[in-house]
This record gives C-alpha cells, structure tokens and sequence, in this order.
C-alpha cells in the first residue's frame, strides 16, 4: 500500500489523538529536492516542542489537494505544507469547501516564488518556520474563485489573463525543476518577442474596462516580493483588479521592469481597482480567435471567459505570532 493510501484511510479514522498538538506534513518531492533539509529541520524542531508530525510525499498533481480534503480534523490540527505555491492551492481547494471543522495550514516554503510565504511575513529558516507552526496566528482568508463553466479553482493569491498567464502556459514541469524562477524569466523573454496584443474585458461589479493583461488577486505581492496591490490584504473579504491598460511590447517590458524596481503601483498606465464580482473575457472586436490561459497562483489551470468572486468557505492559515 502507497503512502497516500494509507494516509488517507489513516485520516477518515477517529484515531483519538489531541488535534492541537498533531501536524500532517504534506510534502511536494519535486519543489523540496534542493531543501529537503529545511523540511527535516522543521518536522526536528516541531516534534522537540512535543507535538507529534506525520510526513507523506505527494506522488501526483491532485494528492496534496485529496489529502486535504479527507484529513480528519480531530486527528490533525495543523496540515502543513512543504512546496510552492500551486502545492499550497491544492490544499486551499481541499479545505475550502469543507467548512468550520479543518485544520489550520502550516508553509514550509520550498517553491520558485513562495509568494504566500512573503505575504505573511514568514521567516524561511527552519527556527522561523516551526515557530509558526506550533504558535502562529491564525487569519481567516475567503479564498478568491475563478469559475469557467462547469470547472472551477479556488485561490489564495491571484488568476491572471494576458502577457503573466502566456508565460505560466509555456514553463513546462521539467523546465521549472531545471531553472528554477529562471525558466520564468526565459519565457517572460520569448513571449516578449512574440508579443500579439489582445484586449481583454474586464467587468468589475458590473462596470467595464478593457486590459492587455489583467491580475485579480487577494494579496499584496506578486511573484515573490514584488507589490502589485499596495491595499489588498488576504483577511479582508475583497479582490484587487490589476488593470495594465496600455498595449505593445514596449509597455509590457515596461511594465516588467517597474515591477521589478517596486514602481508598478505608481506606474502610467497601471491602475487597481477593487470588487467582489469579476468577470474576464477577451473582448468582442479583438479579433482573436484562439484559447486564451488563465494562471491561477501560478498554474496554468483554465480558459476564458471565466467569473471571479470570493469563495463561500474559508481557511486559517498561520502566520508569525
């Protein structure tokens, strides 16, 4: 019997085990190859403080979120996650929709960007990390909710269409474990070159825009450490729209490059714009006649049109005391 299966039968038990001092650590192989070690650590230093800490690799795309979704709460009072982003938004859409009674969800921030860890405030040393486990703080976070027909994605940071999600479709798995953030960079360059502006519709609670690109998110920072959204914040229960308003290749590297600098916000051309009820498609006289991706917490995950809003169920997620 695999891992997996033996946790997921282990957690629909009624095990009676006190839940406050439990941790099942969930951890992406693939994200954590460079930094196992941090995750050894943090499990040492996390079972010195006497809580017990149950450890399982995912062996495919969708565990993290199946072991989210079965794990029993009496038995586990943290789940913690040790990966990237789109490890962490699998365990966001497991415990989404199951109510009150979920465990709180723990980052061993091991990914290419980790951009939930900076919009927490973790520290990224071992000591840091476990600290937060055993006596973090929890906030309450309405996961954002992109909507295409019959599928749907919860996240906990952003769903993106335009120049960002083109390059999220073209980081293949093996090109991430290869380069790293570099591979993003690599294809930020390719899809610069290739440049073919589309206009994007953007209807923010019923008002309209248009877009060569555009950003929903719940938090402040993008890809790492970069501001896109000065006011968001992930307890508040509001999207933040990023509206890059000017076509051409010229603007899109100017944008990239303001960004960078820390200067997006205040950038010609860039504008936020807060709702509750989004909706993205590409605009009717754009003329464009191909799939357009959508990234969701940096996953190449749908298609347009889709409709944004926040989700009915909620999750704690621990930050620094």
């Amino acid at each position: 019997m695999s891992a997996i299966a033996w946790l997921l039968i282990e957690c629909d038990s009624s095990m009676n085990v006190v839940a406050a001092r439990s941790v099942l650590l969930i951890v992406n192989p693939t994200a954590g190859r460079r930094r196992r070690g941090l995750v050894d650590a943090v499990a040492a230093r996390v079972r010195s403080e006497g809580w017990s800490v149950d450890v399982v690799e995912t062996q495919a795309a969708g565990d993290a979120r199946r072991l989210a979704e079965t794990c029993d709460a009496r038995r586990y009072g943290v789940i913690a996650v040790a990966g990237g982003d789109g490890t962490i938004n699998e365990v966001v859409n497991g415990l989404a929709g199951r109510g009150d009674e979920t465990p709180a969800v723990g980052i061993v921030p091991l990914g290419t960007a980790n951009v939930l860890a900076h919009e927490l405030g973790l520290g990224f040393s071992a000591a840091a990390v476990a600290r937060t486990m055993v006596a973090g703080r929890p906030l309450l976070m309405q996961p954002g909710e992109a909507i295409n027909g019959a599928r749907a994605r919860c996240f906990s940071l952003m769903a993106g269409a335009g120049f960002d999600a083109k390059v999220v479709a073209g980081v293949s798995a093996p090109l991430k474990r290869r380069l790293g953030r570099a591979a993003y960079l690599w294809r930020s360059l390719v899809e610069a070159r290739r440049y073919r502006p589309v206009r994007y519709q953007v209807d923010i609670d019923g008002v309209g825009h248009e877009a060569s690109s555009v950003i929903v998110t719940r938090s402040r920072h993008y890809a790492g450490p970069y501001v896109v959204a000065p006011k968001a914040a992930l307890g508040e229960p509001l999207l933040h729209v990023c509206l890059f308003e000017r076509w051409g290749r010229s603007h899109t590297i100017r944008y990239g490059l303001a960004l960078l600098l820390g200067r997006l916000p205040r950038t010609a051309g860039y504008r936020v714009v807060t709702g509750r009820s989004i909706r993205l498609s590409v605009s009717s006289d754009a003329g464009e006649s191909r799939a357009q991706p959508v990234q969701i917490d940096g996953d190449n995950a749908l298609t347009l049109p889709v409709s944004i809003g926040l989700s009915p169920g909620a999750v704690r997620l621990l930050q620094p005391g």
